[in-house]
Order: C-alpha cells, then structure tokens, then sequence
C-alpha cells in the first residue's frame, strides 16, 4: 500500500461520489454491498494489474489496448512505447477509460484525464524520480531505456468505481 491517509480520503470520497452519480441500473449490479472501500482496494490493487485502456483516435473513434497498470497513491499509472498509437492519442486528447477486470470477482472501472509523467521535452513529474524507481524495481533497471523508450501517465479519475461482489473473500488473503 504506497497510500497516505489523506489519499485514502480522497480515493474513498471519489468512490463513494461516483456511485452515488450513477445510474440506477448501475447501482443495482454495483452497491454498499458489493463494491470495496477505498482502503479494502489499495490493498487488492498491487504490482502490475493489466488494464484494458480506451482512448479515442482523431476521427473520434475508440481504441482499446492493454497496458501494464499500477495503483499507487490512489491512482492508475501505467506506461507506452512513446512511438505507440496510444501514446499518439493520449497527447492529443487525454481523456481515457480503463477498466481492470479479475474474472467475476474484480472490476475496477475509471473514467479520467492523463497527466504525462516523464514528457521528452519538459520537466518530469515532481514525483517522477520516486515513480522511476518503483518502475525500475518491479521491471528492472535496464528494461527500457527509460529516458527515450518509455512515456508513463498518471490517470486523473474523475469517476471511479469497484464491483466485487465477495469482498471479504478477495480481501482475506492480503495483509
């Protein structure tokens, strides 16, 4: 878990204000009882989740792709080939969606803007130099050129929520 208390907060006030902006039909598949609390899914969400990302071409037509997913510090990030289609998109239109699926038991769907973490040409993140550590430790230091190969984003939820409808059984086994 790589969250603060007030990210705990923050996360758990999203959840709790897109579930209750939803539709009705939404909130009898997804309810008090079959979702997770903030705290609940930082601790289901860790290391690398795959998610399934959607963004949108200049002619306005979806696009959906996988990406390697980590949840840290309240929020989805994840990375590209800074050549890829994908990235091409997201520069130019940074609205995305993406879901994170395990089965029937998990899914964990995001609408939001992206933020580019380490831009070419630009100052990073101010959070970058921790974030590349983290991502060099989970894919190793000379997985990518980091500087030239990769581009990673930060997903800014504006709405977020969690179907699990047996959260104590997915939450037992993590400490």
């Amino acid at each position: 878990m790589h969250e603060t208390p007030e990210e705990l907060g923050e996360l758990q006030a999203l959840l709790d204000s897109s579930l209750s902006r939803s539709t009705s039909h939404l909130r009898s598949i997804i309810n008090r009882e079959r979702t997770l609390t903030a705290e609940q899914l930082t601790r289901v969400l860790t290391g690398m989740c795959t998610l399934a990302l959607s963004t949108v071409t200049a002619k306005g037509e979806p696009r959906i792709s996988g990406a390697d997913g980590h949840f840290l510090h309240g929020k989805w990030h994840f990375g590209t080939a800074r050549d890829a289609a994908k990235a091409r998109h997201l520069a130019a239109r940074p609205a995305v969606s993406a879901a994170h699926m395990r089965g029937e038991d998990l899914g964990v769907f995001t609408h939001g803007t992206v933020e580019i973490l380490n831009p070419r040409d630009g100052d990073p993140a101010a959070d970058w130099p921790g974030l590349l550590a983290y991502f060099k430790g989970f894919y190793g230091d000379d997985a990518f050129d980091w500087d030239n190969d990769v581009v990673y984003y930060r997903l800014h939820p504006h709405w977020m929520t969690v179907y699990a409808p047996d959260g104590a059984t997915l939450t037992a086994s993590r400490p």
